[in-house]
């Protein structure tokens, strides 16, 4: 019994299998799978002139000598050293310096692990969903102690030793999933392509998740096109997978190749997956990640582009597979663009802001809404609230870390709602040690760069639909210094005046875009609102009347997450501040 297919993209592996993969070490070392990453290891070692290669006889090193390492590896997990070299012809070689060849299945153990390591399961059985537990059981949980007790048995026989200490590495896949066929009742033919690409039903994620993706920021905008991309895109099955996301109230079939697989299923820590009932309805709008060229060439200025089909009330984008496009702010942001088309569409006013509900031990309570470019402080003001929480706060519920829109109720009230059940933050603004704290369900990318990142759950999904009447709606200004004029929570009490600083979208820019410095976006807000802006202009001019005849407190937040020196303490007082606000009851 071998693995099922797989694939290797860079420092990447995909394992798809069907029914069952190994069961015992003969099947593990028999394998393809096996005697390829083997033969990778070898050659990595010369391309080095590694010492470790002089457990072989030559520098020359063929097909005959690696098949009699397989062959000395297989019986190196049922008897000690010394014994091999009688049922192998040749192991002697191998076997002459015991920590050398330690070293060499020390290096390859390694070896395998250096990779990001995935497994899809596809199955044709009609039960698949009730019993994913079962299925990944036998592959995921199956395939770590079976390759852990392998390296440990083999390593044991060539020492003539036991370990005293166990260290209970993932030595299997990193993630796993069940993936099955999916016919999504799409309204038009040239979506119809898309479903032979299995939909992603469950995922079984191994965190922390530490991975490395090409690329550490975005560039460029999400541009709209005028013909669909889809038109011209050819599908192979065996690349892509598909993550159907529940972006706030919204349907959005997320489908990444495998060139971004890691990219794709961190996406399982940020959006709701849909369930079988979602399926059954109309998606909002598709999104492939990872198309080739040839799709978007002559589209547009850019090579990130939508259309909005109109005639099928759908929206499709696509982004190229390029290494310059391997970072999961292009996934993220892009989706999030097409949930703020939709909204506004539908009447209701995008955001780019954190939502959070916040109830002081006083019995004091408010909705706030923080509105900001990316690295205005938003993330890091709630998790100030987190920080100093024992103090002065009895409960805090995120419903928006990044996206959602403002809505009216049947009250006639404003009120908010979410996109996301998680967040993807910026290491370097966290408090220290925070990230720490979270490592047991994170996603850290790019850790030893600029704008590292961290992708974690933190709030319910049933939390981020649920409306919520807005109290606070603030601007987050991370560029300027505070003083007696300039105070750190700011109410303006003319509604155009406010219009105008929303409108402005000054931020002082963080490195998460190539941008630098002082910078402007139209709400700062570039993920749809400017594309349409006519509409999403009569929408505010609405909404910022409502606000204001409300007597909802609209000003701006000076975080000062931009100043040098204030990176953590700005936001600090600034959630200080506006708990004081709000304590006071003079918000109204």
């Amino acid at each position: 019994m071998d693995f099922g297919e797989f694939e290797f993209y860079k420092r990447k592996i995909i394992i798809r299998i069907k029914n069952r993969i190994c069961e015992n070490s003969d099947e593990l070392i028999s394998s393809k799978l096996f005697l390829c990453i083997l033969k990778k290891c070898i050659q990595d070692l010369q391309v080095r002139d590694s010492d470790l290669l002089a457990i072989f006889k030559t520098k020359k090193i063929d097909d005959a000598d690696i098949k009699k390492l397989v062959q000395t590896f297989l019986y190196l997990t049922k008897m000690k050293r010394d014994l091999v070299p009688n049922v192998v012809k040749g192991a002697e070689t191998f076997l002459k310096d015991r920590m050398l060849f330690n070293d060499f299945v020390e290096y390859l153990y390694n070896y395998w692990r250096s990779f990001d390591r995935f497994i899809i399961c596809s199955s044709e059985e009609a039960d698949v969903e009730p019993r994913p537990y079962r299925i990944f059981n036998e592959t995921i949980e199956q395939l770590t102690h079976l390759v852990r007790a392998t390296y440990r048995d083999i390593e044991e026989n060539i020492t003539g030793a036991h370990p005293n200490i166990y260290r209970q590495v993932r030595a299997g896949a990193e993630v796993a999933s069940i993936a099955t066929a999916q016919e999504i009742n799409f309204p038009s033919e040239v979506y119809n392509k898309l479903n032979v690409i299995p939909m992603i039903r469950q995922v079984l994620l191994y965190p922390p998740l530490i991975l490395n993706p090409s690329m550490n920021k975005r560039t460029g905008v999400f541009e709209r096109v005028y013909k669909n991309p889809l038109d011209g895109l050819n599908i192979k099955k065996k690349e892509w997978v598909c993550y159907p996301a529940k972006v706030g109230e919204l349907l959005i079939l997320i489908y990444f190749h495998n060139i971004f697989v890691e990219l794709g299923y961190s996406l399982a820590n940020l959006f709701q997956l849909a369930d079988e009932a979602d399926l059954q309805r109309k998606p909002d709008a598709v999104y492939c990640f990872g198309v080739p060229e040839s799709t978007v060439k002559g589209l547009g200025k850019y090579q990130t582009v939508f259309f909005d089909d109109e005639e099928n009330g759908m929206l499709s984008a696509v982004v190229p597979r390029g290494e310059e496009f391997g970072y999961f702010g292009y996934l993220k942001k892009m989706v999030l663009t097409l949930h703020n088309i939709v909204m506004m569409k539908k009447g209701q006013m995008p955001f780019h802001g954190a939502l959070v509900d916040v109830t002081l031990k006083t019995k004091r309570r408010a909705t706030v809404l923080l509105i900001g470019d990316s690295g205005a402080g938003k993330s890091e003001t709630l998790e100030a609230f987190r920080e100093i929480g024992d103090e002065v706060i009895k409960d805090i519920n995120i419903i928006a870390d990044d996206m959602g829109s403002i809505r009216m109720n049947k009250k006639k009230e404003a009120v908010g709602i979410g996109t996301e059940i998680g967040a993807f933050l910026r290491l370097d603004d966290l408090k220290p040690g925070y990230a720490f704290g979270q490592i047991d369900r994170a996603i850290i990318m790019s850790a030893n760069k600029v704008n590292a990142r961290i992708i974690m759950p933190i709030t319910a999904y049933e939390r981020v639909i649920k409306e919520h009447k807005i109290d606070f709606i603030l601007y987050a200004n991370n560029y300027e210094q505070t003083d007696s004029d300039h105070p750190l929570i700011e109410r303006i009490t003319d509604a155009q005046k406010a219009l105008d600083v929303f409108k402005e979208g000054t931020v002082m820019s963080k490195g998460t875009t190539t941008a630098t410095g002082l910078v402007h976006s139209y709400f700062a807000n570039i993920f749809g609102p400017p594309q349409y802006r006519e509409l999403h202009d009569k929408i505010a001019r609405k909404f910022f009347k409502i606000f204001f005849d409300k007597r909802i407190f609209v000003g701006q937040m000076r975080t000062r997450l931009g100043i040098l020196g204030y990176e953590q303490k700005g936001p600090e007082d600034a959630a200080r501040a506006l708990l004081e606000i709000i304590n006071s009851g003079t918000a109204c």
